[in-house]
């Protein structure tokens, strides 16, 4: 649709002097692109005038008039139509914005849209009295840049190219005001802070704080985890006794003890054991030597952090104390079948095989060997395979129910839950300690920080004992943290936001246009 018009006006001011002219210079016509009208493209064709303007002193001889709120110098469209353009690209980017703009009667290129937004004047921040920090990743694990966000109105204030301490603190300068400044445990914004903002208070998040105590918590499972193997009193009888028993039989023989022996050998003998325990053995060699971290990754060609992690382990045990030490084994399910088929006198590890493939075991035949191997010495001694003794909880479910409130969990998983403390005096242990910091937690109750790190480094428990270093390493804002009302579950927010529209962009998420959408959407 194709609408003419032209001006009526008899005079048009200059806009170089301001002089109010009335002779007109020429005339031509110009088109503008106009917002859809009933689904049909609207095409605004103008009959413009050109004045001369009579100020002598002006360097503008001529000058077009425009029409208030539907032109503009050099304008195609409208203000209305650029108006919603510029919505769409902020909103959907480049090919999904350009594909609704044509649906709604304003075609327009992908590259139009994002060249609009970027032409988007930036917004100006001022002061910010309670301020929110954190980073985010705009190439992950490489380049990371940092979001402001103004708790009050939870609305972004700006963006940083990255997450320096001298960055964060040159912004505080530039913007001063700011009362309280709340951030996740990282030392650069802490730093920046007290250069930046000396006078301001900083809040440790306390979703950071329980995220992580949830860390060391899984750790200490992990690092527990085998005594509920070696404990496991709850197993059924041998499911075959010998037919001919022994006149002499001599000393009795505890198959649980034997089984349990069998698979801490089993585990051990593990290829990833095996090359921990020498590479522990030759770092710590080197220590002795004197040498330094850098030196150790450069002989060894080790990285840096394994060589860190290595060095700073008091002993190989926790080493090999991970959450992967409870992952479960893809021959857990047939288990049981392989015990009873043994004891009813099927020793063929190829026969045990067969039979469990047409079950569904779809693992090799390898694992299968491996696991019958101890079998023959315990039917040597026993008469009989040992009986299959139920598996302890994995780690990840422990650590779920000793993070979660007691109400949430039903029946079966507060059994077993109470059924691994009683066998594990420093997982009670581990379990009251994270109740007590639930309670400072929720409660907000900063003044009992002191007494509960106290419990803590009075048990065997050298996990959290770390993290309750962590702890007094940065006292004062953790304390305000579990004192003061404030909190960056709206950065976090922000900072999920900004994920979702750098996937949106298909990689044209460059700084400077990531910055327009964050700040301006």
């Amino acid at each position: 649709m194709r609408v003419w018009a032209s001006s009526r006006a008899g005079q048009a001011r200059c806009p170089s002097c301001g002089y109010l002219s009335t002779r007109v210079h020429s005339r031509y016509e110009r088109s503008l692109a106009d917002t859809a009208l009933g689904s049909r493209r609207v095409v605004l064709r103008l009959r413009v005038r050109r004045w001369v303007c009579g100020n002598l002193n002006c360097p503008a001889r001529t000058f077009a008039e425009q029409i208030a709120g539907l032109t503009s110098p050099y304008a195609r469209r409208s203000p209305l139509a650029r108006g919603m353009l510029e919505a769409i690209g902020l909103a959907l980017a480049g090919r999904a914005g350009a594909r609704l703009a044509g649906a709604l009667g304003l075609p327009a290129s992908r590259s139009t849209l994002l060249r609009l937004v970027r032409a988007l004047p930036d917004p100006q921040p001022a002061g910010v009295a309670v301020l929110g920090v954190d980073d985010f990743a705009l190439r992950r694990g490489r380049v990371y840049g940092s979001v402001l966000v103004d708790m009050a109105t939870h609305r972004p204030v700006d963006l940083l190219a990255d997450r320096e301490a001298s960055t964060f603190a040159r912004w505080l300068g530039e913007h001063p005001g700011t009362k309280v400044v709340c951030r996740d445990r990282a030392g650069a914004y802490a730093d920046g802070a007290r250069q930046g903002a000396p006078g301001a208070i900083q809040v440790a998040d306390r979703w950071h704080l329980w995220h992580n105590l949830a860390l060391h918590v899984e750790k200490t499972v992990a690092a527990h985890h085998r005594c509920l193997h070696a404990t496991e009193s709850t197993s059924p009888a041998p499911l075959k006794q010998p037919p001919t028993p022994d006149p002499d039989p001599g000393p009795a023989i505890d198959v649980e003890q034997v089984a349990t022996d069998a698979a801490a050998a089993r585990a051990d003998s593990k290829t990833i054991v095996v090359r921990t325990r020498q590479r522990y053995a030759a770092v710590q060699a080197l220590v002795a030597q004197g040498k330094g971290i850098k030196p150790i990754m450069r002989e060894l060609g080790l990285a840096k952090e394994t060589v860190r992690r290595f060095v700073r382990a008091r002993s190989v045990e926790e080493l090999l104390a991970t959450p992967r030490a409870g992952r479960p084994s893809i021959l857990d399910a047939f288990t049981p079948y392989l015990h009873q088929r043994w004891n009813d006198g099927c020793t063929s590890a190829s026969q045990l095989f067969r039979e469990i493939r047409e079950q569904g075991y779809v693992g090799s035949l390898g694992t299968v060997i491996a696991y019958v191997r101890p079998f023959r010495a315990t039917a040597a001694a026993a008469g009989a395979a040992p009986p299959a003794t139920p598996a302890p909880p994995k780690v990840r479910h422990l650590t779920a129910w000793l993070l979660r409130h007691p109400d949430t969990l039903d029946a079966d998983e507060q059994v077993k839950l109470k059924e691994v403390l009683a066998r594990c005096q420093h997982l009670e242990a581990l379990a009251g300690h994270v109740t007590g910091f639930a309670e400072l937690l929720t409660g907000l109750h900063g003044d009992r920080l002191d007494a509960w790190i106290d419990q803590v480094e009075r048990d065997q428990l050298p996990h959290l004992r770390s993290f309750t270093a962590g702890l007094k390493r940065d006292h004062t804002a953790v304390v305000n943290g579990l004192t003061l009302p404030y909190s960056s579950g709206a950065v976090e927010g922000t900072v999920n936001r900004i994920k979702m529209l750098k996937r949106q962009m298909y990689g044209r998420a460059t700084f400077d246009l990531l910055r327009k959408r964050i700040l301006l959407a």
